[in-house]
């Protein structure tokens, strides 16, 4: 992954319709495809990702498959990226399997952990990736119908996936949650998506307690501003052109810079961890 500190021309106008694709971002976000060197932590695993065919999902697939895990990749209906992801899996000698489709259906929650139960031989990770994200200037902008698609895709979503999993997950195994900074210092123009963050850090603390005595892990990360393709198919030409430059470190991250916590949450280098949340912010305080 590059060292160097992105500017604002480096962010050119480049609007896109939600959820937006990988291929039309400039720059292309960097994932680790060049850089991730697995170790074999996660050896024989089978991991559920959603979201996982772009951004930090797709980090995580990829660090994830380097790591020796089998994976069931999630996606909406981004075709090229979630087969761009898929055949990095493959190149790292795992499984992959993709299954589009809307995670606010139960039934289709369930679809996907038997998919990997049945294809895959079992479910060992369950990482609840997958976000609804959109700006608005004002309360009354918000309508109905997208504080209800917020909430059924950031917050009844990891619901279902978590119910659907829990019976076939065993002693070791472990839910990885993506909440965000905006959990604790919510931007008033992202009101929906932050609230539903609130939820899931919530979720996660509540979930790690009632899961814990059959030893089975849950926690979460917590990302600031990362450059993945919600951020240019949401968020005004003005935003994105300076995206990240207000953080300590003066820049956006890159999606590979979160893989290693979800690495560590997923591997027995994170056994004794439950209820956690990381921060990966740039230096953004969580406060």
């Amino acid at each position: 992954m590059s060292d160097q500190v992105q500017e604002p021309e480096d962010f050119p106008i480049q609007p896109q319709t939600p959820p937006g694709l990988t291929g039309r971002m400039r720059p292309i976000p960097d994932h680790g495809e060049d850089s991730y060197v697995g170790t074999g932590k996660l050896m024989g695993k089978v991991a559920l990702i959603t979201g996982g065919d772009s951004g930090i999902g797709r980090a995580v697939a990829i660090a994830f498959a380097r790591e020796g895990a089998d994976i069931v990749l999630s996606y909406l209906n981004e075709e090229d990226d979630a087969q761009s992801t898929a055949a990095l899996i493959e190149l790292a000698g795992r499984k992959a399997v993709v299954v589009p489709g809307d995670i606010t259906s139960e039934q289709h929650c369930q679809t996907l952990v038997q998919t990997a139960v049945q294809e895959l031989g079992g479910l060992d990770i369950l990482v609840n990736n997958a976000a609804f994200q959109r700006t608005y200037a004002d309360i009354a902008d918000i309508t109905v119908e997208d504080w209800d698609a917020t909430m059924k895709t950031n917050v009844y979503a990891p619901f279902f996936l978590a119910k659907a999993a829990s019976p076939h997950l065993k002693s070791g195994s472990c839910i990885i949650n993506t909440t965000s900074i905006q959990s604790k210092s919510p931007s008033p123009e992202l009101l929906a998506y932050a609230t539903t963050k609130g939820a899931i850090s919530n979720f996660t603390a509540g979930l790690a307690q009632m899961l814990g005595n059959r030893g089975i892990r849950v926690n979460a990360v917590a990302p600031g501003p990362i450059w993945t393709p919600l951020i240019p198919s949401t968020m005004s030409p003005e935003k994105v052109s300076t995206f990240g430059q207000n953080t300590p470190l003066g820049r956006v991250g890159q999606p590979a810079e979160l893989a290693g916590a979800y690495v560590l949450l997923a591997s027995n280098a994170g056994s004794y961890m439950t209820g956690s949340i990381i921060s990966v912010t740039g230096g953004e305080p969580m406060l």
